[in-house]
């Protein structure tokens, strides 16, 4: 096969196929009509005599060659996009970027507002898009480049996903001021006999609070689950419910709400925040601007925040 007479760019559709398993939404991804992808689908097939993709149930499904053949055309797929990024400079205080980041509720409450006012002030042109991907989605966001970062717990081990730690945060339990359960420390028993305030993305299944107290044979009473933190604190302070939580959250709402918050009567390890980007972006200067900011922000937050 000689790569002179090959497109390049039906790579790219291979690759936005490969990602989305869906031919309209490839093309919406790269900027092409669905018509255009099943063109270079059918070029592509005829150059590697393998049907490369086929329709299922579940979408576009690739075959044993399209699966030996992802790695390598994203590697190569990343050189060339390193290589024309790092041919530009990026200037944040003029840049028109628009950066899309996967946050939960509670990542976005602790730290947007504060890091949205940095970027107002270093970048003001720069814009943020913050949704919810799914883990198991997060790897084929990031190397469509769809999605920029990940903020997220440590369980993503996609090999092409790279990571680093931003901040890992011990649990502390959070009731109103003037809770009548609880005076001066939070004992065991206090802990038990309080009603609990579980937040959980999921229908059902335990949290890591309540995977550590089983190892215990201990089991704590969940009165309420919800999916969101933002309306937690309310729901705090208006009732005699319980809320678990990270130190950084908890600080943060009994800033603002007649809350206070006690260490666990039992040992539950910290949990840890990662921040995730895909290796094709690793030398890209406004992807490690970006989390060049954003390490900072977590390692210092009062200081970042009063820079600038």
């Amino acid at each position: 096969m000689n790569l002179s007479n090959i497109d390049l760019n039906l790579f790219v559709v291979f690759d936005a196929i490969y990602a989305e398993a869906n031919l309209t939404r490839a093309g919406e991804i790269i900027g092409i009509t669905q018509p255009a992808v099943s063109n270079s689908l059918s070029r592509l097939r005829t150059m590697f005599d393998d049907p490369l993709f086929i329709r299922t149930a579940k979408g576009m499904t690739p075959t044993p060659v399209a699966r030996n053949m992802v790695g390598p055309i994203r590697q190569a797929l990343g050189l060339i996009r390193s290589s024309v990024q790092n041919s530009d400079s990026f200037c944040a205080e003029t840049s028109n970027k628009l950066y899309r980041l996967s946050m939960s509720d509670l990542a976005e409450t602790t730290a947007l507002p504060k890091l949205f006012k940095i970027l107002r002030k270093q970048a003001p042109s720069i814009d943020v898009e913050s949704y919810v991907v799914k883990r198991r989605d997060m790897a084929r966001e990031l190397a469509s480049g769809s999605l920029d970062l990940a903020i997220d717990a440590p369980l993503i081990t996609d090999p092409h996903v790279r990571h680093t730690s931003l901040i890992t945060d011990r649990l502390v339990c959070v009731v109103r001021s003037d809770h009548n359960e609880i005076n001066g420390s939070l004992s065991m028993d206090q802990y038990l006999s309080l009603n609990h305030l579980h937040v959980s993305t999921r229908k059902r299944g335990l949290g890591h609070v309540d995977l550590e107290m089983g190892k215990i044979g201990l089991r704590r009473r969940i009165a309420l689950r919800t999916r969101h933190y933002l309306m937690t604190p309310d729901i705090v302070e208006q009732t005699d419910l319980a809320l678990t939580v990270q130190l950084r959250f908890a600080k943060q709402i009994t800033q603002r709400f007649n809350l206070r918050y006690y260490q666990l009567p039992f040992s539950v390890p910290a949990l840890e925040t990662h921040l995730f980007w895909h290796e094709s972006a690793d030398q890209d200067p406004a992807n490690k601007w970006m989390r060049e900011m954003l390490q900072s922000f977590y390692t210092h937050p009062d200081r970042v925040a009063d820079s600038g």
